[in-house]
């Protein structure tokens, strides 16, 4: 069997593999605590559910275009106005199944072989591999846990070459929840605009923000960025709608339409009942995610304190999204029955096997020396969970 070269060098979603590793443990009886699903673990909103039901029983269950119904897609360019102060037009948006879709239709419709996508380490898993897929190379830039993981201007002058087609933001940001102030993003954009660089702008994380910080989107800031960049979000994470499979794309109408016409060959249309549940979702009324993203704020503040008290454990406080990344290098070197951490992987095997505690090793993430752990999971997982892994922690030798 010749499975295609870029095919096999793609590896496996570190985030999926550890769920479904904790799910089967689960499954054979053992008790496991899991830090690694990245959805939360509230239900849908009963007003988005019966927007759905109603549509089965009103026979909406044929195909719709491939890029979404127009009644989804003036709902979302009223909520990018609403929330987002950005004027687009149904012509200028995409639908697609999941934020992980549009973000690939995007880096297929802008990347040829060899052109290079800028992207800020910690970065989301899929980044770097769907950039592959494309054809196109990742270019990596790290970020510091001391510079709160925002990337800087002079990082980015240093990678941009002639090749340079897109750099990728993510705020809040996934894994490390980092949110970037209205300056960073300025600058950011002002620096793509003098090199006609496109910015690929993920915002799946916009509603999910702790401590009075504003969420600010690049393409608001000026004209010119907004002509270059295409804006990504999601019903998956405001409203707990993660398997729905419903993500949305706004931008020039141009790269939208080229957008349009990969989806009409791979996918077709989204689901067409959760398109109607999520017109229900952006419309309709939104004081459950604050209720949400309270107590999602409950749990940061507690796993932060917590995390930060282990011994070889540091843990920046995040600013939105749902992970804490806590630094474990101050754990390398030591043993336990004749294993030795050395990295993430080797903390993250310790963890499941001994602790009974899954989380998600930072190699996956291009940072071996964090792990992430989800708060989307009950109060009661995460003190169970937490006081494993001090005790696991505090049995390691050396």
């Amino acid at each position: 069997m010749s499975i295609s070269r870029r095919v096999k060098e793609i590896p496996p979603s570190p985030t999926l593999a550890i769920t479904v590793k904790a799910a089967q443990m689960g499954k054979e009886g053992i008790d496991v605590i899991g830090f690694g699903a990245g959805e939360p673990d509230f239900d849908t909103p009963e007003n988005v559910k019966e927007a759905a039901i109603a549509s089965i029983r009103e026979g909406f269950t044929k195909y719709t275009p491939a890029s979404g119904i127009a009644e989804l897609k003036e709902a979302i360019c009223r909520k990018f106005k609403r929330d987002n102060d950005l004027d687009y037009v149904p012509q200028e948006v995409s639908v697609a199944c999941g934020g992980k879709h549009s973000l690939f239709n995007i880096i297929f419709a802008l990347c040829d072989e060899g052109d290079e996508v800028i992207i800020p380490i910690p970065y989301w898993v899929s980044y770097p591999e769907q950039v592959r897929l494309s054809g196109g190379e990742p270019v990596f830039v790290e970020t510091l846990q001391e510079d709160d993981f925002r990337i800087k201007i002079e990082q980015l002058e240093a990678v941009i070459t002639s090749k340079t087609k897109i750099i990728i933001l993510n705020s809040p940001q996934n894994p490390t929840g980092v949110v970037y102030d209205r300056e960073d993003l300025e600058a950011i954009a002002a620096l793509a605009v003098r090199n006609n660089i496109y910015l690929i702008s993920d915002e799946v994380y916009e509603k999910v923000i702790y401590d009075d910080r504003k969420h600010w989107s690049v393409a608001a800031l000026s004209p010119e960025a907004k002509a270059l960049t295409l804006t990504v979000n999601a019903v998956s994470k405001p409203y707990s709608m993660t398997g729905w499979r419903i993500g949305y794309a706004a931008g020039p109408k141009e790269i939208i339409g080229a957008m349009d016409n990969i989806q009409s060959h791979t996918t077709s249309n989204p689901t067409s009942i959760s398109q109607k549940a999520a017109v229900e979702a952006l419309n309709g009324p939104q004081d459950v995610v604050d209720k949400m993203v309270a107590e999602f704020d409950r749990r940061r503040k507690y796993m932060v304190d917590r995390l930060n008290k282990m011994r070889g454990v540091s843990c920046f406080n995040p600013g939105g999204a749902f992970y804490v990344f806590p630094n474990i290098s101050g754990l390398y070197g030591l043993k336990y029955q004749g294993a030795t951490i050395t990295g993430s992987l080797s903390l993250t095997d310790f963890l499941l096997s001994k602790a009974k505690v899954a989380v998600v090793p930072g190699n996956g993430f291009g940072a071996d020396d964090y792990i992430r752990l989800s708060y989307a999971t009950s109060f009661e997982n995460i003190q169970k969970g937490l006081d494993r892994i001090e005790e696991a922690i505090a049995k390691l030798e050396g």
